[in-house]
């Protein structure tokens, strides 16, 4: 730093000037520390009596919602825990220390809340990293550490990709009591001015409550902030990925319906769909959350869509062996002739196609007119007409059970995609509201590992 130049006007400092007022300031601070630590006591409690309590203003801002495991059942974030607290011991006139009205000073060196994430999945309890605590004149102390925790968090996928989770934090002293240590929620609500959004899950709303709380293992009551963050999961990756391709292979099933009864193709598009539902099923394994408590709803659809590849290719098997029916293996039931021939197509809105007379067609069949006549006797001309007549009836039938399964089908896949996808669509719309913590029923006594495991349920 080079000084050049005398102050210029009346009043003003140069720059030798303010080097001294630096060293002296910098002197000030020097003693304060040592006016405020000389005798200083960490370990005890900031209060002048023992029956006093300390009040911890407490709240918590996320920087950021890494990741949701839903596997592993836990949700990692990037928060930073606000705190505050009077220390009576860490006051000072800023008077005597050339008007420093606050330091900052290593947050080791004085008395801190042991406040701790019970719910955590980790084994972190605590803040790792110990950032400088701001103290002030009036010995009021703020102190806003960042972490990154795991916490236990119950995931429902049942609804997956249009799910939504109710992940809690629940915060408190790990040793003190009400009567030592008692919480004051900053504010409602999570601070997300900070918070950088994430590609999967939005968060929808996230409250904190105050709790209180006696275990069966301790006759005190011991006090806790409890976050509930609401996340909703971003389903285009999934719909694009896993639900077009799904509907776009029940579409393909549904027209193998459309082709002619005999046509062979039939059996080959069928079972091209299987295996390309198949070959689908390997690749989306590792996108879909691997739990056996629930089937997810793209799980179910999928499910779904290869029982409806597996019927059309049984029913396209009956059918074609209908189509090639002939009055030498089978013999038309009279139902069969009532309800195919003559009553479903009329609900159907079917037509029958036109068949060349018997005599117009035996004869393209089996000769010249001349060559016919003379070749064949009238009872063989009339055995053969009937055959011809039972062959097209079979046909027919098969045709009409094919229109059946047609409009069947059609209205199976509209009907199985609305009712899977769109309760849960409904239910992504609407965020669901926060639940209540439910009490906390023990049986056994085990200190502060029953509180912990309290604080999962």
């Amino acid at each position: 730093f080079i000084c050049d130049g005398p102050p210029t006007k009346p009043g003003q400092f140069g720059c030798a000037d303010d080097l001294a007022m630096d060293r002296i300031h910098s002197h000030a601070e020097e003693r304060l520390f040592k006016y405020l630590f000389t005798s200083y006591n960490k370990w005890s409690r900031p209060v002048p009596n023992i029956s006093d309590v300390v009040i911890v203003r407490f709240g918590l801002s996320i920087a950021q919602l890494i990741d949701v495991d839903e596997k592993n059942q836990m949700m990692t974030t990037n928060v930073w825990l606000k705190q505050e607290w009077s220390d009576y011991k860490l006051r000072w006139n800023p008077a005597d220390f050339d008007n420093v009205t606050s330091i900052r000073v290593p947050s080791e060196m004085i008395w801190i809340p042991d406040i701790v994430l019970y719910n955590n999945a980790d084994g972190e309890f605590a803040v790792t990293h110990m950032t400088k605590a701001h103290l002030f004149s009036s010995g009021k102390v703020k102190w806003m550490p960042p972490a990154i925790y795991k916490s236990s968090c119950s995931i429902d996928v049942t609804f997956f990709p249009f799910d939504q989770q109710n992940c809690k934090m629940k915060f408190g002293s790990w040793t003190y009591d009400k009567a030592k240590i008692d919480l004051e929620s900053m504010e409602r609500h999570v601070d997300l001015k900070d918070y950088w959004e994430s590609g999967e899950w939005a968060i929808v709303n996230a409250m904190g409550t105050y709790n209180t709380k006696k275990y069966d293992c301790c006759v005190e009551i011991y006090p806790d902030i409890t976050y509930f963050f609401i996340i909703r999961r971003l389903p285009l990756f999934y719909t694009i990925n896993l639900i077009i391709p799904c509907l776009l292979i029940s579409c393909l099933t549904v027209l193998v319906f459309y082709l002619p009864s005999d046509c062979g193709e039939k059996i080959t598009l069928c079972i091209s769909v299987l295996l390309s539902l198949t070959v689908f099923l390997l690749l989306i394994t590792e996108i879909i959350p691997s739990t056996s408590l629930v089937i997810p709803l793209i799980g179910e659809y999928l499910l779904f869509t290869m029982i409806f590849v597996t019927l059309s290719i049984i029913i396209t098997v009956f059918v074609l062996n209908i189509h090639h029916r002939s009055p030498s293996t089978h013999k038309m039931p009279h139902w069969v002739r009532t309800v195919f021939l003559d009553f479903v197509p009329r609900w159907l809105f079917m037509r029958r196609p036109s068949v060349l007379t018997p005599m117009k067609g035996l004869v393209g069949l089996l000769g010249p007119p001349m060559t016919l006549y003379g070749s064949l006797s009238p009872t063989h001309l009339t055995l053969s007409l009937v055959c011809l007549q039972v062959k097209e009836d079979w046909k027919y039938v098969a045709m009409v059970i094919d229109r059946i399964f047609l409009w069947m089908f059609i209205i199976v896949c509209l009907l199985g995609t609305i009712g899977l996808f769109l309760p849960p669509f409904l239910l992504w719309l609407v965020p669901v509201s926060t639940g209540s913590e439910g009490p906390c029923q023990l049986s056994s006594c085990a200190g502060a590992q029953e509180r912990l495991a309290c604080a999962n349920e």
